[in-house]
């Protein structure tokens, strides 16, 4: 007849929490070994994707481990994505750009108005 494992000590349920493993000890017995959760990979804030270089740890194991395994050495670094950091400079680039070039068409025009200005004056 086969041996039955019970929840023993700890929550008598089957939630999320409380996953077991059957496993056999040495000694022939079958004991319920507790599993812990899997790790979701942190993702990127813009796109979603997962974020290479960025350890997959629950979210408490974050405090014992040493930054390099956080993060990434540039810009948004385990935040963001290096595509969408990409994208986020070359979008400020382009609003500068658009500034300028809105600033010197305004320049223009206003030069053309006081030449106009002149010559009908005369």
């Amino acid at each position: 007849m086969a041996q039955r494992v019970t929840f023993r000590r700890r929550n008598p349920y089957n939630t999320k929490s409380n996953k077991i493993k059957v496993v056999k000890t040495p000694g022939g017995i079958l004991r319920a070994q507790h599993v812990k959760k899997q790790a979701s990979r942190p993702k990127c804030g813009d796109c979603g994707i997962a974020l290479p270089g960025v350890a997959a740890l629950r979210p408490r194991q974050y405090a014992t481990v040493s930054k390099t395994h956080k993060t990434v050495s540039r810009v948004y670094g385990g935040s963001r994505c290096s595509n969408c950091v990409k994208e986020r400079i070359v979008r400020a680039f382009l609003i500068e750009e658009q500034k300028i070039v809105k600033k010197v068409v305004k320049e223009q025009t206003e030069a053309a108005k006081k030449a106009e200005k002149k010559g009908s004056k005369k």
